[in-house]
């Protein structure tokens, strides 16, 4: 009984490497170019204004023309910073509600 199962399971491990061998591998596609690099031409780096007179220091930021926010320094006292928080252009500032937290804000897509 032993001499049968050694030899049935020889032949299936002997039937199994013969299928192996049998079966070519599939050909592997070339991999397809890559596509041009995006240029739009926007400055994606804010242009800066500083404007500095007796009383402090403003710092104006800008993309393609639009002041997003003004970093305003006096001579005393702690820098504060007015920030177009909705785009409608009006720069704002909230000093008396210190519980409004500003969070840091990107233009992903415009148009």
């Amino acid at each position: 009984m032993k001499k049968q199962l050694c030899l049935a399971g020889l032949m299936l491990i002997a039937s199994a490497g013969f299928a192996a061998e049998n079966t070519a591998p599939e050909a592997v596609p070339e991999p397809p170019d890559l596509p041009p690099k995006v240029e739009s031409g926007e400055v994606l780096e804010p242009e800066v204004r500083i404007i500095e007179s007796e009383k402090g220091k403003l710092e104006e930021y800008s993309i393609n023309g639009r002041v997003y926010m003004v970093k305003v320094t006096p001579q005393s006292g702690p820098p504060y910073y007015l920030v177009d928080s909705n785009g409608d252009g009006e720069l704002d500032t909230r000093r008396d509600h210190p519980s409004e937290i500003s969070v840091p804000q990107w233009v992903i897509l415009s148009w």
